[in-house]
Parts: structure tokens; C-alpha cells; sequence
């Protein structure tokens, strides 16, 4: 199986220099073949018989309009701007079939990132040896901890806040687990992370809620300071600080629960939320934003194939909460005010997360649902 792995450098100022150089390159070609490619739609509209061009077309182009004019691209390594254009024309790509937006040109300090390649698969050049990871054009780099695997191919330098990390993908073996692992029903919530139908809950960290107070002064600072001033930057390197904190508390949680999950039951059912449509709701999408449900249901993909295990996705017009899950009796509504469900036919009282994980248990395709009888929920 093939799994990625994240983890942070530590490099000196000199190599700080390098990447920063690097990133400048990567943005620069992207910049420069998207401005190119849409020059390029403009004239197709009056002559169909012009040629979009591919990856490989724009990098021919580049190497004789732009790094013939700019010395600075070879101070990096020549895969630096190679795959930035291989990006670009991958997202005009997504976007010629309507699967994404056109897009948009990259700022300088914003997702700053770039690729790096040596020798083949089959002899890959990227040395590694538990302390240090060699990198193209670049040298020894110290880890922050040590990488899964001993040499590299290849490798994405990307950085967050004022931290820089190296992301690689490496091969792995399936691990050996019990064969007996029960199945869980998993409701995910705004009040917690995720109740499960045994009863295990796991609470939310609501990071974002926390730290929303320090965060709208950050940026109050951020605002009353000059343009381009060095007071500006340091103040946008402390907000930058605070959002890449809360990132990393909801992911941190998020791993966890995940882990839990697909290593532990054989078969995951959770709700199929359509969650661009909470997102509309303007009183509720701030804590559905930090609650990370599309990164939870990510992780779980890859994560039950890791761990042998199986995801399913419960149909979203399925009524768990309404449904009582000792009976099977259904209320007419649910608000979200209740957190107790009580059932009006047998008397049936349950927290109102934990009655919907186990209705979600239960759910399979084509299951009965009864019709909605006129109790309203008090």
C-alpha cells in the first residue's frame, strides 16, 4: 500500500534561503503558464485550429522567452519549475471538465511549496539517515524525526506558518490484525467530534471557537500596520502562527479518531453529509467548518484500506435522529436544540448522538424506514 509521510525540517538560514529561492521559481513558472494559457483561450475564440498547450509545450516555451531572460531559475533545481507547469496544466485540465474552477494565480507567502526529484525509482538519490535527508541542489537538511524509508525518489518541500516540511510517499505493508473486529455505527456532531454506537465519545476540541478571541486581535494588528512594512510581516507571521496552531489541534484529533476507528472495527458506517450545504447555513458553518467532517471522512478512506477494514456510507436522507433505536418508532422532527431524544411510544430515553449511531449501525441499503408519525419532539 502506498501511504504518504509529513514531517518538519530544520533548516539553517542558508537553506532557508534556498527554499524560499525555490518557492519564488515554482511560483513564478505557474504564474507565468497560467497568464500564458489564457492568452492562449482568448485567441482560440476567434480561431479554434490554435493548440492549447501541454506540459510540455510550456516548458519548451519557458526555457526559451523566460529562462534564457531570468538566471535566477538556475539556482534551483531544474524540477522546481517542470512540475509547477505539469500542476498548472493539471488544474486548466480539471477545470476543462468542469470538475473545478480556472485557476487562480499563486501569491508570494500563500501554500508556498515545490517539488524536488533524484536519479529513478528503481535507484532513487535522496539519501536519508534517520537524522538528515540529502535534498537535490540543496545538501543535508536536519529532520525533525526520522523518515519511514531510507532513500527517496522524490519529495514535496512545502511550508506553514514559519515551518518548513518535506512530504514523501513510500510503500507499506499491510498490518496484521484480529480477524474478529466488530462493526460501529459513527454519528458525527457539532457538540462532540463523534459518538459511536458502543458509547465511546469522542469529545470535539472546538480549536478554532478557542482561539477565536486571539485570532481577531492578530488580525486587527495585521490591519493597522503599514504595507510592506517589517512590522506588517512579523505581525502576519504571528497570525499565521495562530491559524497553523488550530490546523493542527482539529488534525490531531481528527488522526486519532480515525486511527481508532479503522483499526479497530472491521466494518465503519458513517452518514454521507453533504457538508457544502451546512456550510450555507451562516449560523451553524462556523462550528461545522471546526469540526473537520470532510477531512474525517478522507482520513477514514485511506485509513479502513490500510487497516483491511470497510467504509460505508449511510444514504443522507436516512432519518438516524428521528428514528427511536429501541423501537423503530419515527418522529415527525429532531430539532437540534434536543439533545435527549425521548420516544413517545415506548418511553425510550437516549442521548440523541448516541440513538443516531446506532440507528446508522443498523442502516443498510434498502432498509425499511417507517413513516413520520405527528409527535414533535419537546
Amino acid at each position: 500500500m502506498l501511504l504518504s509521510f509529513k514531517t518538519a525540517l530544520i533548516p539553517n538560514d542558508k537553506q532557508q534561503t534556498a527554499f524560499k529561492k525555490a518557492c519564488g521559481v515554482a511560483r513564478h513558472a505557474y504564474n507565468w503558464a497560467n497568464a500564458h494559457i489564457k492568452e492562449v483561450l482568448e485567441l482560440r475564440k476567434d480561431d479554434k485550429s490554435i493548440k492549447i498547450p501541454s506540459a510540455i509545450d510550456l516548458h519548451k516555451k519557458l526555457i526559451e522567452t523566460v529562462k534564457s531572460v531570468n538566471e535566477w531559475y538556475y539556482e534551483t533545481n531544474k524540477n522546481v519549475p517542470q512540475k509547477a507547469l505539469a500542476d498548472l496544466r493539471q488544474a486548466w485540465d480539471r477545470c476543462f471538465k468542469k470538475v473545478s474552477k480556472q485557476p487562480r494565480f499563486k501569491k508570494k507567502g500563500q501554500r508556498d511549496s515545490f517539488y524536488l526529484e533524484a536519479g529513478t525509482k528503481a535507484k532513487p538519490l535522496i539519501k536519508n539517515d534517520g537524522k538528515r535527508v540529502k535534498l537535490p541542489s540543496i545538501g543535508w537538511v536536519r529532520l525533525a524525526e526520522p523518515l519511514p524509508v531510507t532513500a527517496i525518489h522524490n519529495c514535496v518541500i512545502s511550508r506553514q506558518a514559519d515551518r518548513w516540511f518535506i512530504a514523501i510517499k513510500y510503500e507499506m505493508e499491510q498490518p496484521t490484525l484480529n480477524v474478529k473486529r466488530p462493526t460501529v455505527g459513527v454519528d458525527i456532531g457539532v457538540k462532540e467530534l463523534a459518538v459511536t454506537s458502543t458509547g465511546k465519545v469522542f469529545p470535539n476540541p472546538k480549536a478554532y471557537r478557542r482561539m477565536s478571541k486571539r485570532l481577531k486581535l492578530a488580525q486587527r494588528r495585521v490591519s493597522k500596520k503599514v504595507k510592506g512594512s517589517k512590522n506588517r510581516a512579523k505581525a502576519i507571521k504571528k497570525l499565521a502562527k495562530l491559524h497553523a496552531k488550530v490546523s493542527n489541534i482539529r488534525k490531531d484529533s481528527i488522526h486519532k479518531l480515525t486511527h481508532y476507528l479503522a483499526k479497530n472495527h472491521s466494518v465503519i458506517k458513517i452518514e454521507d453529509l453533504h457538508v457544502k450545504a451546512f456550510l450555507k447555513n451562516h449560523k451553524l458553518a462556523g462550528a461545522i467548518g471546526d469540526c473537520g467532517m470532510y477531512e474525517f471522512r478522507r482520513q477514514l478512506e485511506y485509513k479502513t484500506e490500510k487497516f483491511s477494514s470497510k467504509l460505508i456510507l449511510v444514504n443522507r436522507i436516512f432519518p438516524s435522529s428521528q428514528i427511536c433505536s429501541n423501537c423503530g418508532n419515527h418522529r415527525h422532527k429532531m430539532p437540534l436544540k434536543n439533545r435527549v431524544y425521548v420516544c413517545p411510544d415506548c418511553g425510550h430515553i437516549e442521548d440523541r448522538d448516541l440513538n443516531a449511531a446506532k440507528n446508522i449501525e443498523r442502516w443498510f441499503d434498502g432498509i425499511y424506514i417507517p413513516k413520520c408519525s405527528d409527535v414533535v419532539s419537546q
